[in-house]
């Protein structure tokens, strides 16, 4: 016997529930995506919903699947939901692709449009093993944990390590030319490591490098960021310099150990901002100091003083304020941490070395982004 059409589910309401659902990848409603394919309301109060799904073998399928049967089981006068799923053609990709960029069908870096108000930190160091990529996986998180939308880019293409260190399990979607970034800890994160097998070595020269970091950027889908990561290599290199051409409205956070020797150097990585015309925002020191495990007195393993050191430094060279945002001591769940995959920021926000890192995550949240590479919209006019 039908089931009287007043009890049946309203189309609105259907229509409602589906927007709620988000593409676990895109971070958008299906509604909005063109994903939703079909929607039947049978006699019984049954639902059949079809949707597409944008590339064949989604590894997230299931998460759709389960979102949409909750969305619309929860719709009053629905007796049961059916989800079938189909595959988007080449050109309703194309379409996505466009619609996804703005309109915009070419190949561009959002985050170097005059508009943007991503705030961009490259992270930098003189030398290796001062801890940078710790540094700038913890900041990433700290600043999503703040509520903010946070991307970061593994730089490093020859000592990529920002996945594992921030537990990323997943790999890269490819919609059309667009790459569509895995996530933890709300936070997504791009590497050449997710497109090489068995941890093999990138053998690159310098065009390759800088091809590379321009696809990380422009063939990305980050969507609306409101801080982008950059972990860069050591020095000053091809990356560095394909950066400050990519990216001219990069600010540089120069990471950094106590020892003079480190300063030195870390000061030099630093100086590339008066040659490429960035503002450095600042200075972090990191393994400043080792609290004793029995006594709790600070322990200077690496000496002391490093870090203003390198911010008095590029003070003087640069003309401008370079500020010693923060000292980190030394903590082997720091270190723990990046091995599992889970911040310290996130695990023991209390710990003094979180703290540290958490004080420096607000002071660049809470930075306005300046006018530097942005259009003020003044047309000049003749008296």
């Amino acid at each position: 016997m039908p089931t009287p059409s007043s009890t049946l589910p309203d189309r609105s309401a259907l229509d409602a529930a589906l927007a709620t659902v988000q593409d676990p990848e895109i971070h958008r409603p299906i509604t909005e995506l063109g994903m939703v394919k079909d929607v039947r309301v049978g006699d019984d109060g049954r639902v059949r919903v079809e949707v597409y799904l944008t590339v064949a073998g989604c590894p997230l399928k299931d998460k759709i699947t389960r979102d949409v049967t909750a969305a619309v089981g929860a719709v009053p006068g629905v007796a049961g939901v059916e989800v079938v799923l189909d595959v988007m053609s080449d050109q309703q990709r194309r379409d996505l692709q466009t619609s996804l960029r703005g309109g915009q069908a070419e190949r561009e870096i959002p985050f170097a449009a005059p508009g943007s108000l991503t705030r961009v930190y490259a992270v930098a160091s003189g030398k290796g093993g001062v801890g940078k990529s710790s540094v700038t996986v913890n900041l990433a998180a700290a600043l999503a944990a703040r509520g903010l939308k946070v991307g970061v880019v593994d730089a490093d293409i020859y000592g990529h390590s920002v996945p594992r260190m921030l537990g990323v399990t997943g790999r890269p979607t490819q919609v059309e030319q667009m790459i569509l970034p895995p996530s933890a800890h709300g936070v997504k994160v791009i590497s050449i490591g997710m497109f090489v097998a068995d941890n093999a070595p990138v053998v690159w020269r310098g065009p390759m490098l800088h091809r590379a970091l321009q696809q990380f950027l422009a063939d990305v889908f980050w969507g609306d960021l409101d801080v982008l990561l950059l972990d860069l290599p050591p020095g000053t290199g091809d990356i560095a310099i394909s950066v400050a051409q990519l990216l001219p409205g990069a600010e540089l956070l120069v990471v950094t150990t106590p020892q003079q020797a480190a300063a030195e150097v870390a000061e030099r990585a630093g100086a590339i901002a008066t040659q490429t015309r960035q503002h450095v925002v600042g200075v972090v020191e990191n393994m400043a100091w080792l609290p004793c495990p029995h006594c709790g007195e600070r322990v200077d393993v690496f000496g002391s003083g490093g870090g203003q050191t390198v911010s008095d430094g590029l003070t003087r060279l640069l003309g401008a304020p370079v500020p010693l945002l923060g000292q980190v001591p030394l903590d082997v769940r720091l270190r723990e941490g990046g091995d599992q995959g889970v911040p310290l920021v996130l695990t023991d926000p209390a710990a003094p070395a979180a703290q540290a890192l958490g004080a420096v995550a607000d002071r660049l949240s809470t930075r306005a982004r300046g006018l530097a590479g942005r259009s003020l919209t003044i047309t000049p006019t003749r008296r």
